[in-house]
C-alpha cells in the first residue's frame, strides 16, 4: 500500500487518501486544541475497519484506491493505562464506536518502565494489573526508552502506532533520557518506520517546549500536524496546520489550502472548513 489512512475522512480524501507509508508524524497541539482527539479518532476509526466494518462505512466510507488500512493498530501509553485510555476515547467519541473498535487497538502501558525510577509508588501505578514481580524489581534495569524500542520492533510492521506521548520522554523521570535523546529516537523512528511501512503518530503538547525544541522535533520527523486554538471575536475555534510533510504538504499546497478549521463531534475529530488563499 502506498497510504495509510489517518481516519479523519475530510483529510484522507483532501490529501490523496492518507499519509505516505513509513512516515512517523508530529501531532503537536495546545492542550484541549484537538490533538489527542486526533489520536484517538484515528485508532479507533482504523480499528472499525476489522472491528465493525458496517459502522466504518457509515462514519467513513470508502478508503482511497491507493491506500489501506494498516494490519493492526497498537497504543502506546507511558502514564495510563488501557482503562484510563479508553475512558478518554468514550469522551471524545461515542461509546459504540470505541467498543467495536476495542479488539483490534492493542494497548501497550509502559508506565512501569516510565515510573521505575520515580518518587511515584509502585501501587499507584501497578498494582491492579500485575504483580509487583512483574511491574520491575530492583535488578530489572529496562529503560523507558529501551521499552518504547522493544513495542516498536515487535509491532510496528504495517501496522498504525500511536505514542502517548513524546511529552511524557521529555519529562521522564530519573534521568534516563536527556533532551538530546529525544531527536535522535525520532530521527531513527523515522528511518526504521520507512522499512516498517507503518504509520507512526507521536503526539507532544508543545506548550511543554521552547521554540528551539519543537523546532528539532519537527525537523526530527517526516510531517507535522500542528494542533491550534485560534480566538476572533467572542469565539474561540480550533484548527489544524500541516507543516513539512513529503507527499503531502505539496497537495495542500496545490489546493492553496492554510488551515483547516476542526471539531469535535459523536464521531471524533473532523475537518469542518478549509481556509484558502484568497
Amino acid at each position: 500500500m502506498e497510504r495509510i489512512p489517518f481516519g479523519i475522512r475530510r483529510l484522507d480524501n483532501t490529501i490523496g487518501g492518507g499519509a505516505p507509508a513509513g512516515s512517523v508524524v508530529l501531532v503537536s497541539g495546545e492542550a484541549g486544541a484537538g490533538a489527542r482527539e486526533f489520536l484517538y479518532t484515528s485508532a479507533v476509526m482504523n480499528g472499525l475497519v476489522e472491528g465493525d466494518p458496517e459502522l466504518f462505512d457509515v462514519y467513513y466510507g470508502d478508503i482511497d484506491e491507493t491506500a489501506g488500512a494498516p494490519s493492526a493498530v497498537h497504543y502506546v501509553s507511558f502514564t495510563a493505562d488501557e482503562r484510563q485510555v479508553r475512558a478518554e476515547m468514550s469522551h471524545a467519541l461515542d461509546t459504540e464506536l470505541v467498543d467495536a473498535a476495542s479488539e483490534e487497538v492493542h494497548f501497550h502501558d509502559l508506565s512501569a518502565e516510565y515510573f521505575r525510577l520515580s518518587p511515584v509508588p509502585r501501587e499507584w501505578y501497578g498494582a491492579r494489573t500485575a504483580s509487583v514481580a512483574d511491574l520491575g524489581a530492583n535488578d530489572d534495569r529496562t529503560s523507558v526508552s529501551e521499552a518504547l524500542g522493544t513495542q516498536l520492533t515487535e509491532n510496528a510492521a504495517d501496522n498504525l502506532i500511536v505514542i502517548d506521548s513524546i511529552t511524557d520522554l521529555v519529562t521522564a523521570s530519573g534521568g534516563e533520557i536527556d533532551w538530546e535523546d529525544i531527536p535522535v529516537i525520532l530521527k531513527g523512528m523515522a528511518r526504521a518506520a520507512f522499512d516498517w511501512n507503518a504509520l507512526v503518530l507521536a503526539h507532544v503538547n508543545h506548550e511543554t517546549l521552547t521554540p528551539q525544541q519543537h523546532g528539532q522535533l519537527i525537523d526530527a520527523v517526516d510531517g507535522t500536524l500542528l494542533f491550534e486554538w485560534e480566538s476572533g471575536g467572542s469565539a474561540r475555534a480550533r484548527t489544524m496546520v500541516v507543516k513539512q510533510f513529503r507527499g503531502v504538504l505539496s497537495r495542500i499546497e496545490e489546493e492553496d489550502i492554510v488551515r483547516f478549521e476542526t471539531e469535535i463531534g459523536e464521531a471524533g475529530f473532523d475537518i469542518s472548513d478549509v481556509r484558502k488563499i484568497r
